[in-house]
Parts: C-alpha cells; sequence; structure tokens
C-alpha cells in the first residue's frame, strides 16, 4: 500500500502542478487585461481546488501510511529536525502544502463572493500566486527528476 500512495501521491502531483499553474496564469492574465469571467474561468478554478484538495488527502494518506511516526518516536523530534531531508519530509513539506491548499480553498471561495470580474480574477491572481509559489518552494525537486 505504501508503494502504491507514494506513486499515486507523486504522479497527481503532476497535474496538480500544471492545473495550479494553468489557473494562476488564467486569473493573471485576464485580470491584467481587464477581461470577463466566464464560465471556462469558474471550470478552471474549480477543477484546480478538486485537484489539490484530492492531492491533500493522498497526502495525508500517504503520511500517515508511511513510517514517519516511528522514526519520530525512535530518534526523537530533536534528531529529525537536525536532518534537513527528514526535516522537509515530515515537516516542512506537508505543513506548507497544506498552507498551500488553504490559499487555494481561500482565494476560490472569495473570489465566488466577488460580483466584478475584475474582483473574481484579483482574488484568485492573488491567492493562486501565493499557493504556486509555496508549492514550487516545497517540491522535492530531487526525487522529481531522480
Amino acid at each position: 500500500m505504501y508503494d502504491t500512495l507514494k506513486i499515486l501521491h507523486s504522479y497527481w502531483a503532476y497535474l496538480v502542478l500544471l492545473i495550479l499553474v494553468l489557473a494562476t496564469f488564467n486569473a493573471l492574465i485576464k485580470f491584467f487585461g481587464n477581461k470577463e469571467f466566464h464560465a471556462k474561468d469558474f471550470r478552471i478554478s474549480l477543477f484546480t481546488l478538486i485537484v489539490a484538495h484530492i492531492q491533500l488527502i493522498l497526502g495525508f494518506i500517504f503520511y500517515f501510511v508511511s513510517d514517519y511516526f516511528s522514526l519520530i518516536s525512535d530518534m526523537g523530534m530533536g534528531e529529525v529536525m537536525k536532518n534537513a531531508t527528514m526535516r522537509s519530509n515530515i515537516i516542512e513539506h506537508p505543513l506548507t502544502m497544506i498552507i498551500a491548499i488553504v490559499l487555494i480553498t481561500i482565494g476560490y471561495s472569495k473570489h465566488k463572493k466577488k460580483l466584478t470580474s475584475q474582483s473574481k480574477f484579483k482574488m484568485l491572481a492573488i491567492f493562486y500566486t501565493l499557493a504556486l509559489i509555496l508549492v514550487l518552494a516545497k517540491i522535492p525537486w530531487n526525487t522529481w527528476f531522480a
């Protein structure tokens, strides 16, 4: 189960990144281009939300079936924090990705309450860009290209 979840979580991340980049650039281009908000824009932002939340669920399941808790128990949190790789995998990556998905969720929720196209794109552009920055910062690039 561990290997299957790891593969699924890893490959789903490519889709999340692709859709998040698409949604972010869509919002930025249309915000600065002063374009109208259409159903296609709504679907792109919704699909981004859905794909990100599926990744979050996969990540949670992967986190809890991994041996991270036994590592923390055996080594102690102090030793885990001293090791850059373990700290990144056990603490930094999950926490940063949760924050990124919270930002996506807030941006999506706030854009639905706005009445004008410009304000809808502004909300999506701000929150999706922040989420994209966080995602790009904490993707384990060394394992993606290994």
